[in-house]
C-alpha cells in the first residue's frame, strides 16, 4: 500500500513539473535527493556494520542469553504468557538492547523474529496476543540509552556536539515507554 502512495506521489509530482515548465528543477531534484541518500547510507553502513556485526558475535558466544537471564524478571514482568527459555525471549531481548542503543533499523529482524515467534505461542492466531501488543508498544516508544542512528544522522549533518541529545533522548523515550507499558498493562485488565 505505501508503495503504491509513494508511486503515486512521484508520478503526481513529475507531472505537475514537466506541466508547470519545471522538467529540469524535478530532474535536478531527483538527482540531488538521489547523491544526498547514498551519501547519508554510506556514512551509515559503519556504525550499522559495526554494531550488528557486534550484536550477531554476542548472540554466538552466548551473551544475549546472559542478558536474557539478567532480564529475566523485567521480560517475565512484561511480558508473563512467553517461556522464559523461549527463542522468543531470546529475540525480545536482542530487539529491546538494539532500540536501547538507538539502532531501529538494526533492531527490525530481531523484531519481525520476535513476533514470528510469539504468533507461534499465541492461542488465537487470528488476533494479537498480549505479548505481542506489549512488544509493538516496547517498539513504537523504546528506551534509547544511546540514539546512535540520531547521532550518526547529526554527525554527517555537520553538528558540532552530535551527542548532545543523549540525555534528552534518554528523558523523553524513558517517559514514552513507561507511560505505554502501563496503559498497556491498564487495557489488559480491562479488556482480557
Amino acid at each position: 500500500m505505501v508503495s503504491y502512495m509513494w508511486a503515486f506521489l512521484i508520478v503526481v509530482g513529475t507531472v505537475v513539473g514537466i506541466a508547470t515548465g519545471k522538467a529540469e528543477a524535478v530532474s535536478q531534484a531527483a538527482l540531488e535527493g538521489a547523491q544526498d541518500a547514498a551519501t547519508l547510507c554510506l556514512g551509515l553502513i559503519g556504525a550499522y556494520a559495526l554494531w550488528l556485526g557486534t550484536l550477531n558475535i554476542a548472540q554466538e558466544a552466548g551473551l544475549v542469553n546472559s542478558i536474557a537471564r539478567r532480564m529475566r524478571g523485567l521480560i517475565r514482568w512484561l511480558f508473563p504468557s512467553v517461556p522464559p527459555d523461549s527463542a522468543a525471549s531470546g529475540f525480545i531481548t536482542l530487539n529491546l538492547v538494539a532500540n536501547m542503543l538507538g539502532m531501529g533499523n538494526a533492531a527490525t529482524p530481531f523484531g519481525l523474529k520476535a513476533m514470528k515467534e510469539l504468533q507461534a505461542l499465541n492461542p488465537h492466531k487470528s488476533r494479537a496476543s498480549d505479548a505481542m501488543c506489549m512488544f509493538l508498544v516496547i517498539n513504537a516508544s523504546s528506551v534509547q540509552l544511546l540514539p546512535l542512528t540520531v547521532i550518526a544522522l547529526r554527525s554527517a549533518a555537520g553538528a558540532a556536539v552530535p551527542g548532545d541529545i543523549a540525555i534528552t533522548s534518554l528523558l523523553a523515550t524513558t517517559v514514552t515507554t513507561v507511560t505505554g507499558v502501563a496503559m498497556a498493562k491498564i487495557l489488559r485488565r480491562l479488556y482480557p
